[in-house]
């Protein structure tokens, strides 16, 4: 393989690839850069050339690229977008702004959080949209990597332990993250259920049916973990994607839930439900807001997430 000499490259040559590898079309990505299609194709071989490889393929109607093209792309969507933050700094004005931001994350915490941040839309930034898309997965990094949402908010342990680890051993870590708020989860049953009367214990509790809010459909959670500690399982009969519809499938049944315990005041039928500690120990629940670093530096990003981060609700729960 021939040696790249960085001194003598054409750093336009990765703004070509970097549109080519986003349209996967010569045709759209010369449009994107106000290039005549020979232009593009010309600067592709060269950086063939000096990367001595292919990079893409024709493939069908379109362009796939070699497993050499998706390694490297990334770091390279991420070096330009530093580049134009630093060069164009604090050139976000919210007030002038007609940005469309995509958050995905769960009902709960869109009931938590999207009231103040539409309060704070009215006050600095009527042209800016938001898009709240679902939480599917308790690992978004890679939702966040293709650019399908701008900021995952939830309940993260994996990512952050393994981001951790990877800032600890020196590592590149390619995502950026920020605690929001701690919530407690608390049992959750309908007012008359025959448990509502009795003291929870850990026996009752694991005896009883339970419906467990899982992105995923696997019916297993943190619960069962803590759970699984004490040598202990529960019988999960039901598990739905939303929070509010656990709410209220409990409310008309003898399920149980477990439920984050500000949110049951704003489902609406809070009067029909009864919440009780948990009988064993669960840590606390920490929120955070995770979004890739080619973000950090983008003004409109970083307003985001100073907004999110001062909203009148982020207290302990």
């Amino acid at each position: 393989m021939t040696a790249l000499n960085f001194r003598t490259l054409d750093l336009n040559l990765l703004r070509v690839f970097n549109e080519v590898m986003t349209e996967r079309s010569l045709t759209k990505a010369a449009r994107k850069l106000a290039l005549t299609q020979p232009a593009v194709s010309n600067a592709l071989r060269r950086l063939r050339e000096a990367l001595d490889d292919e990079l893409l393929r024709r493939s069908g109607q379109g362009l796939e690229p070699t497993p050499r093209a998706l390694a490297l792309w990334p770091t390279v969507q991420l070096a330009l977008r530093q580049l134009q933050e630093t060069l164009a700094p604090g050139s976000f004005v919210p007030a002038e702004a007609n940005t469309t931001f995509v958050l995905a994350m769960a009902d709960a915490t869109a009931a938590e959080l999207i009231p103040g941040l539409v309060q704070a839309l009215d006050r600095e930034a009527p042209g800016v949209t938001i898009r709240v898309v679902p939480l599917t997965t308790r690992d978004p990094r890679r939702l966040l990597d293709e650019e399908a949402a701008d900021l995952a908010i939830g309940y993260f342990p994996a990512v952050m332990a393994g981001l951790t680890a990877q800032a600890q051993a020196g590592e590149t870590v390619p995502f950026e993250h920020q605690r929001l708020y701690l919530t407690r989860y608390v049992c959750v049953m309908r007012r008359d259920h025959p448990l509502a009367g009795e003291e929870l214990t850990l026996d009752r509790y694991c005896a009883a049916r339970h419906l467990l809010v899982s992105f995923s459909g696997r019916p297993y959670g943190f619960i069962d973990e803590a759970l699984a500690g004490l040598g202990r399982q529960r019988q999960i009969v039901l598990t739905v994607n939303q929070f509010f519809t656990a709410g209220r499938v409990v409310a008309g049944s003898d399920l149980l839930t477990v439920l984050p315990r500000h949110f049951v005041s704003v489902t609406g039928i809070a009067d029909q439900l009864v919440l009780r500690e948990l009988p064993f120990a669960v840590p606390a629940v920490h929120v955070d807001a995770l979004w890739h670093r080619r973000l950090q530096h983008s003004g409109a990003h970083a307003w985001l997430r100073e907004v999110l981060s001062r909203q009148p609700q982020q207290r302990d729960k």
